[in-house]
């Protein structure tokens, strides 16, 4: 997957973990933490991260707003680049008037490099509840990492919150959910259950189609992997607080079958690496919100790593830096205000 392009020809990455391979303890690697950095330092809310490389340089995006983490039109998405993931340079900063913007994702296509975010409408006339109905995808994209486009809107995503991207056998896929039926409701505690979660599809990184349902109650934010075989792995946070699922599509995309993890996630990840496939996300230990890179096998989350982190955290992003080495991108509140870290986590 364009995904996981790693900087140089010598680094050789295995994108195979099957669910059915069991793992010991005694298997698990030992992770250890270093250069733990704070990338912003201002009195924003900086939150929601993703990593990819493309064309030489890493690439870090998060969501910035002066007025918090609620739906302002004062938001904007943030990118920014490196070439080995210490000192970073910003090459796109954009709102777009009248909506918010969260959530930016990034996802190479066809030689560019695209950015997706979700935004909820809060021009003037904005609804007193927010409406899930109006929303609607942006996107921008770059053929050089420095020149973007303007920002446009993705078609096929009114009503629906754009999440994770990844592509493949030439189509870009994206999360997407929506209120089943386009429901209206008057109290939000009435909006978690009806809300569908969706893979969307396009061939020119614009115009989206629908896919694949993946939730049909209590949707939420998913990452997915392509598998070897050609089936979807998808790892799903659920509404209301939910444990999280591993869901499972076979390769003609003709079933979706799931099963409950042991806890919730927040803002879920799923990365390939070497002989692992790790899972990352907010859990909630004995009440405390913390970041946790675990090993995903035989549908078993194996806990590796807790990232500092704490309150308002998660969200976070990943890519191969060198042999044995990943770099994570995430937000957190725990030192006060809510800023961007990385940090290198090393495979033994």
């Amino acid at each position: 997957m364009t995904r996981f392009t790693a900087p140089t020809k010598s680094l050789t990455f295995i994108l195979i973990l099957a669910l059915s391979v069991a793992v010991r303890a005694e298997e698990l690697p030992e992770v250890s933490i270093t250069n733990v950095r704070r990338i912003t330092n201002d009195a924003n809310h900086n939150a929601f991260t993703d990593l990819i490389w493309f064309r030489g340089h890493i690439y870090l995006t998060y969501r910035s707003c002066p007025d918090g983490h609620s739906v302002f039109d004062t938001s904007s998405i943030v990118v920014k680049r490196s070439a080995d993931g210490t000192e970073w340079e910003t090459v796109n900063n954009f709102s777009v008037s009248g909506r918010d913007v969260r959530d930016p994702h990034l996802v190479v296509f066809k030689d560019k490099l695209y950015l997706y975010t979700g935004t909820w409408y809060c021009g003037p006339h904005k609804p007193k509840v927010r409406n899930m109905n109006q929303m609607l995808g942006y996107g921008t994209s770059t053929l050089d990492g420095k020149t973007w486009s303007e920002p446009f809107a993705l078609e096929g995503t009114y009503g629906n919150y754009v999440w994770k991207a990844h592509s493949w056998d030439g189509r870009v896929y994206i999360c997407a959910r929506r209120r089943t039926e386009y429901q209206e409701v008057t109290d939000y505690a009435e909006h978690t259950p009806i809300v569908q979660s969706r893979l969307l599809t396009s061939t020119d990184g614009k115009r989206f189609v629908d896919y694949l349902t993946v939730q049909t109650e209590y949707g939420d934010e998913f990452d997915f992997i392509q598998d070897k075989d050609g089936g979807i792995t998808f790892l799903a946070r659920q509404g209301g607080k939910r444990n999280a699922l591993l869901l499972t599509a076979n390769s003609r995309r003709n079933k979706v079958s799931s099963q409950p993890l042991d806890r919730y996630l927040g803002g879920p990840l799923l990365f390939d690496f070497m002989q692992w496939r790790l899972v990352a996300g907010r859990n909630i230990n004995g009440g405390q919100p913390r970041l946790v890179v675990s090993v995903l096998a035989e549908g078993k989350l194996h806990d590796l790593v807790t990232l500092p982190s704490g309150g308002d955290c998660s969200y976070p992003g990943m890519v191969a830096l060198c042999p044995g080495c990943i770099l994570v991108s995430w937000y957190s509140s725990h030192e006060g205000s809510t800023e961007i870290y990385t940090a290198k986590l090393h495979f033994n």
